[in-house]
């Protein structure tokens, strides 16, 4: 099974320029609590944590960024380079972005408001509680 969900954003572009409606339990598979975005990036990768729970979309607005997606023992690589298309990352995956283009700006939906407690940060922690996950 592919670690690489990518949904479809309804588009509703014309002539006059393209738009996108995001809706909680519609177009994003659960109910958004959180967004971010991530701009004026450095040449400096991102990410490198994973979350016990918290359920993400990533939308690439503008410009480009890599991610490298990993459940402990498969690893994925995408690039994100269209703001039509969303990059599904669920709980107990490990993310990093990369490469960065200068404008990127990085979107992103979470289905929990923010939670320290649910961050995963030390990549040897992640593999033991996949292990652990996966032995129950």
């Amino acid at each position: 099974m592919s670690l690489i969900k990518l949904i479809n954003l309804p588009s509703f572009g014309d002539d006059r320029g393209g738009l996108v409606a995001i809706e909680s339990n519609q177009s994003i598979p659960f109910e958004v609590k959180r967004l971010y975005y991530i701009f004026d990036t450095t040449d400096k990768p991102r990410g490198f944590h994973a979350h016990i729970d918290l359920k993400q979309v990533a939308i690439c607005l503008k410009g480009s960024c890599r991610f490298i997606l990993d459940n402990g023992s498969t690893k994925e690589e995408i690039t994100l380079d269209d703001p039509t298309r969303g990059l599904v990352v669920e709980g107990l995956i490990w993310r990093e972005m990369h490469d960065f283009s200068y404008d990127c700006v990085l979107l992103v939906l979470a289905s929990e408001h923010y939670s320290e407690q649910d961050y995963i940060r030390n990549y040897d922690e992640f593999q033991g509680m996949v292990e652990r996950r996966n032995n129950d």
